[in-house]
């Protein structure tokens, strides 16, 4: 059975606090994230919509296998998915849930900064660094994290040989990096590179050379396209 976006919404609003509970506080905090760009999206932005709706997939994800939500996720389409006023109804009245105060709970904003401390602890390099592996400016499809500084950091799963290696940017990290939209998200798109993932097995970035690129192409594309 196919699942529209407007009623994935409707379906997370109705099991939010169940979601809550399976996610954990970090996963919320980035659930959070991604249903207030949807909440904020312009109707005429179809990348936008796309871009949060992709990353509310994401996290939900992480739910139980045995979840409600997390079941009706196998028969979801993003590909082509337009913003509709109801969406728009749900996806505010869900972040004005979220953001309600939990007594004695972590802040929001503060789990999200926790989870970001935790990308930007991966290996990574420095832009000063890339100018051994490449003449030009980095690829647009890199993820560049910004750290508390303002300093562009770029996670070192991305490039071959990692942080010890002396190889340019790997084919297949561009490929995928291109799927998940990390130029505009790429907080987003790192977090599915470092986190565990049920249908791999994984992290995603500790399976490169591991797994075929086709494979891993393939987990980045179903996401991509609603199709997991």
């Amino acid at each position: 059975m196919s699942t529209a976006p407007q009623d994935l919404m409707a379906l997370i609003h109705e099991h939010a606090d169940s979601i809550r509970a399976g996610l954990g506080p970090e996963n919320f905090a980035v659930l959070h994230t991604r249903v207030m760009e949807l909440a904020q999206a312009r109707q005429s932005d179809t990348r936008a919509v796309r871009r949060a709706l992709q990353g509310v997939r994401l996290t939900l994800l992480r739910l139980p296998l045995d979840h409600p939500v997390r079941q009706s996720l196998d028969g979801t389409r993003l590909a082509g998915s337009t913003l509709t006023a109801d969406m728009t109804l749900r996806a505010q009245e869900l972040l004005a849930w979220i953001d309600a105060p939990r007594p004695g709970g972590e802040a929001t904003h503060d789990i999200i900064a926790s989870a970001r401390r935790r990308l930007l602890a991966a290996p990574a390099l420095e832009r000063r660094h890339l100018g051994a592996r490449q003449s030009e400016p980095p690829p647009r499809e890199l993820i560049a994290l910004a750290d508390t500084e303002g300093e562009r950091r770029y996670p070192a799963f991305q490039f071959d040989g990692g942080p010890a290696g002396t190889g340019g940017p790997l084919p297949v990290v561009l490929r995928i990096n291109r799927l998940l939209l990390a130029d505009i998200d790429p907080w987003g798109a790192c977090d599915w590179w470092l986190s565990g993932n049920r249908e791999l097995g994984a992290p995603p970035a500790a399976l490169l050379g591991a797994l075929s690129d086709d494979v891993l192409t393939g987990a980045a594309h179903a996401l991509a396209e609603g199709e997991l």
